[in-house]
């Protein structure tokens, strides 16, 4: 039987998602606690890596059963085994064939910017001393949802076959008077994708780079063109989709 289970984490403690040796990931805890109370190693398979310190507000995996069990006894043994900073939000069954990663149909990605300090928040935005002109990165990032190659933005020397993402959302919005958040979604992204987008949109921001320049780091398919990497506290993993077939139940 297989399930998708649907979690939240804070990435502050871990090296990312995936299983690194000899450093903690939410790979690995959340695997050692279904092992906990199931009484067998249960291997998790997760929709995507994040990087060490990003976050996730909807992250979602899948895992086999031998024996079907209950979703929500599953939920609350986990709940009460996992550390306070990674947290089931529900399990549900899904067809023998699902698979967390390759058939999602869409990713969407928050990052969050203050332009105030604050001792509460400082591990989940980043804090800008002076405010950048969020109506120029809006107009760059107007051109990643015609881009197709993202060569530009993406991690060197990975072990994908292809850098090509569709982008159907991509803008920066205020949440209050010190606060903004770009949401950006897509079909897939690459390694490193979100932070270097925002980290060289934050270079037009500054005014160090116009629209005319964005377009041609786009076109240069060089990620040295591109601007450092934003820091990694303030990304989130915000929520996938996935076809409704794919489902036994409501979810």
């Amino acid at each position: 039987m297989r399930y998708f289970i649907y979690l939240e984490f804070d990435g502050s403690a871990y090296s990312g998602w995936q299983i690194q040796p000899h450093s903690p990931s939410v790979q690995h805890t959340l695997e050692e606690s279904l092992a906990l109370f199931l009484r067998h190693n249960v291997s998790v398979t997760g929709a995507g890596r994040t990087d060490a310190g990003v976050h996730a507000s909807e992250m979602v995996a899948h895992f086999d059963l031998d024996e079907p069990q209950e979703c929500a006894w599953m939920k609350n043994k986990l709940n009460g085994i996992l550390p306070p900073d990674i947290a089931v939000h529900r399990i549900v069954p899904v067809a023998p064939n699902a698979h967390a990663r390759f058939d999602a149909v869409s990713r969407t990605y928050k990052y969050y910017v203050s332009l105030a300090k604050s001792a509460f928040n400082r591990n989940y935005s980043w804090y800008l001393v002076n405010e950048p002109d969020f109506d120029a990165m809006n107009k760059a990032a107007e051109l990643l949802l015609s881009t197709v190659d993202f060569t530009s933005f993406s991690k060197l020397h990975t072990d994908t076959r292809t850098n090509d993402c569709h982008v159907t959302e991509a803008v920066w919005s205020p949440l209050d008077d010190n606060r903004w958040v770009f949401t950006v979604t897509a079909d897939r992204f690459l390694r490193n994708m979100v932070r270097a987008i925002v980290g060289t949109l934050m270079e037009v921001g500054r005014g160090r780079m116009d629209t005319g320049g964005f377009s041609d780091v786009i076109l240069s398919k060089n990620r040295c063109s591109a601007g450092d990497s934003a820091p990694a506290q303030g990304l989130f993993l915000h929520k996938i989709i996935y076809p409704d077939n794919l489902f036994l139940i409501q979810k």
